[in-house]
């Protein structure tokens, strides 16, 4: 049965531009790209992006019902299909620890920091790491990473992916292991790395609205990165209650994809000033609403020379911090021995005895 426009949930005037149009139901614009729609009804490129989620959106639920029925899962059945999924490990044997194995894959995950703390290494490490193949402990997939600061240095990229691969082949032992370094090199790597560039939050939008097609066409895809999400958001907004709108559309989107297609969604975060009891203090950007979106919030700072990784919201892990530092090889641990034990940052297992009980923060 096909569905008129006029039953989705549009403004009028949106409805009266497209029935103008020739458009009658949501079947004639389910080929439509949005810019093509902009064109076609005179609408703006954002009021075409957000016609096209609804119909999407209302079409998908139509198909997902299976016909009005309820789909559903058992709790064992979740429990096994967790198990099945992996982790992308970060380099950083302590931060992997405090993630019960690395970043999830499954769930998004926002890294927030300061400029220069190492946010954007971070997500360079992990789109090589999510490359490893499976005989090396890894999920063998391919990245898709959005780049909305410019901030992608491709030189970068070439040095953390020699550095693991290098890693990679000290640890050959059997057969399938060195037939797998045969196809594991820098240049599969950087292969099998999508990079799109978004200056805007519209350009962002579209690209997230074409990602279903993009993933049906590149099943391999299990880490999606956005460094940073803040940026386009935090620029040309005057009515805030419709940035938000637009967040909340976005941070639900994010969670289907993670959990539709069994991938890693990593974001980044700015930091802002707020005040609070008359004392500035720094707080991640995009307000408190958008706190919530992330499945794993980590907060990289500084205390001093250090930079310390703090996991401070996760349903699943205990609140910890744990020291790292940013080599020429990449994101890395900090040698323990090194350090006196009162300059040791405390780490999971350190945490659990101290704050037994205060499972997530």
């Amino acid at each position: 049965m096909q569905r008129t426009l006029s039953s989705l949930s549009l403004s009028p005037s949106v409805k009266i531009k497209l029935v103008a149009a020739g458009f009658q139901f949501t079947s004639d614009l389910l080929p439509l790209k949005p810019l093509q729609l902009s064109k076609e009804a005179s609408l703006s490129q954002l009021e075409a992006l957000e016609v096209l989620q609804t119909v999407r959106r209302e079409e998908g639920g139509d198909e997902g019902g299976g016909g009005g029925g309820l789909a559903s899962l058992t709790a064992l059945e979740l429990l096994q299909k967790e198990e099945e999924l992996k982790s992308i490990v970060t380099f950083s044997s302590q931060l992997d620890a405090a993630l019960g194995g690395g970043l999830p894959v499954g769930k998004t995950t926002e890294i927030c920091g300061a400029p220069g703390v190492g946010k954007t290494q971070l997500c360079l490490q992990l789109a090589v790491d999510v490359q490893v193949p499976q005989c090396f402990g890894g999920i063998g997939g391919q990245v898709l990473y959005i780049d909305t600061e410019g901030s992608f240095l491709l030189q970068r990229v070439v040095d953390i992916a020699a550095a693991v691969v290098q890693h990679c082949s000290l640890l050959v032992e059997d057969d399938e292991q060195r037939v797998a370094m045969t196809t594991f090199t820098v240049e599969t790597i950087l292969a099998n790395m999508f990079l799109v560039r978004c200056h805007d939050y519209v350009e962002l939008l579209a690209e997230l609205h074409l990602l279903p097609d993009f993933l049906s066409e590149h099943p391999k895809v299990r880490l999606l990165v956005i460094d940073s999400v803040a940026f386009p958001f935090r620029q040309h907004f005057d009515e805030m209650s419709r940035r938000t709108r637009l967040l909340n559309g976005l941070a639900q989107q994010l969670i289907a994809m993670a959990t539709g297609h069994d991938m890693a969604v990593l974001m980044t975060n700015q930091m802002t000033t707020r005040l609070q009891g008359g004392q500035s203090q720094q707080v991640p950007a995009l307000g408190e609403s958008w706190g919530h979106a992330p499945t794993i919030r980590i907060l990289l700072h500084w205390a001093g020379s250090r930079r310390l990784a703090a996991i401070f919201k996760s349903p699943d892990h205990m609140g910890s911090t744990v020291q790292y530092q940013i080599t020429s090889e990449g994101f890395r641990d900090v040698d323990q021995s090194e350090q006196p034990p009162s300059k040791r940052p405390r780490t999971h297992t350190d945490q659990s005895a101290a704050s037994r009980g205060d499972a997530s923060l």
